[in-house]
């Protein structure tokens, strides 16, 4: 008789467990300490914490107040320039003036030499958004798609280049600085290429690709309040033209407040200037082209011009607001007032937001 072999079910395969590891990091069961807060450990750690507070806010003080700063408000002195360009019928007129002013000592060290505005709302939103960053990379976009309207192209449909109400109201004076030496004049060597962030120059703007510029923009139209197109921003460094011109760089970086003010020019270390800027007497000579009727947006800005003289310390500029809020908390009004001590003199506003 045959035996009968039973045959046992085949087990089932071991299903993947879903629990996390058995260690201390995931089942946790890492030692933990819990202080214990008395007066004593709370006063003194806040004591320790003002104490180191203070000390690197009494460092960036001092720092902060080595750096030379030299104000000068020309649109008061361009009084007959900005009459000029109250009228919206002079809009492609220029002014010229003179502004003289005296350095008692010497100022050494690297310089810089600034614009600043005030009372321009470059943080209204139709104001922000009025521009086409497709088209600041140098590629071929359909301008009527983009946010620059009413800046984006003419009744003929020619498009603009660039376009948007950002680009339309670029601060177009032009500022020269003559060192009086000895019964002579000698024009102050400002070098105007290197001012804007690498990023800017090298990521966030291009040119069009093409053999020139004059060829890249064909078929474009400079902006309404333009004088000359953006391939011949800078007749004299042909790689200053178009969209990486740095002026042009520099004013697309809208600012968040209505008071601000924007690198210009640094002064090349040459000659007579190696160290600096010498004691002596200068002349500022102004160009001065604002357009009065900018953007419809703001009214005008022909009365808010400043120009500042600056010698940087790795904070590059006056910061006091840097300082202060190292320091230990006191009041919000102090604050705000150390904060605003590099700003222009106080002006009433002269334009308003549609």
């Amino acid at each position: 008789m045959k035996n009968k072999t039973s045959v046992l079910p085949r087990e089932r395969e071991a299903q993947p467990s879903r629990c996390p590891d058995n260690t201390a990091f995931k089942q946790q069961r890492l030692p933990a300490w819990k202080p214990q807060l008395t007066i004593a450990s709370v006063l003194s750690s806040f004591f320790l914490t003002g104490a180191f507070c203070l000390t690197v806010g009494v460092c960036l003080v001092l720092s902060a107040n080595s750096v030379r700063e030299i104000q000068i408000d020309y649109s008061d002195k361009c009084s007959d320039c900005s009459k000029l360009c109250e009228n919206s019928s002079n809009w492609n007129k220029e002014c010229h003036c003179s502004v003289n002013f005296t350095l008692k000592e010497n100022i050494l060290g690297d310089v810089f030499m600034y614009y600043g505005l005030q009372n321009f709302y470059q943080n209204h939103r139709r104001y922000v958004i009025s521009r086409s960053d497709a088209q600041l990379l140098g590629r071929n976009v359909n301008i009527q798609r983009s946010y620059c309207a009413p800046f984006s192209t003419y009744g003929n449909g020619t498009p603009m280049a660039p376009c948007g109400a950002i680009a339309n109201s670029l601060f177009n004076d032009t500022i020269d600085l003559f060192y009086n030496h000895n019964s002579s004049v000698i024009q102050v060597p400002l070098l105007k290429t290197g001012n804007s962030w690498w990023t800017d120059k090298n990521v966030k703007f291009r040119n069009p690709e093409s053999y020139n510029l004059s060829s890249a923009f064909a078929g474009t139209a400079r902006p309404p309040y333009w004088q000359k197109p953006a391939y011949l921003l800078d007749e004299e460094d042909k790689r200053n033209n178009g969209y990486l011109n740095d002026d042009f760089i520099i004013w697309m970086r809208v600012s968040a407040f209505a008071t601000f003010r924007n690198l210009y020019r640094r002064v090349r270390r040459v000659r007579h200037f190696t160290e600096g800027l010498p004691a002596g007497n200068y002349t500022f000579q102004i160009s001065y082209s604002i357009l009065s009727d900018s953007l419809r947006l703001l009214e005008s800005y022909s009365d808010m011009e400043v120009d500042r003289i600056c010698v940087v310390s790795w904070q590059k500029a006056v910061q006091n607001a840097f300082p202060v809020s190292a320091e230990p908390p006191r009041d919000l009004g102090h604050v705000l007032t150390d904060g605003s001590s590099c700003a222009g003199a106080p002006s009433q506003p002269t334009g308003e937001l549609c």
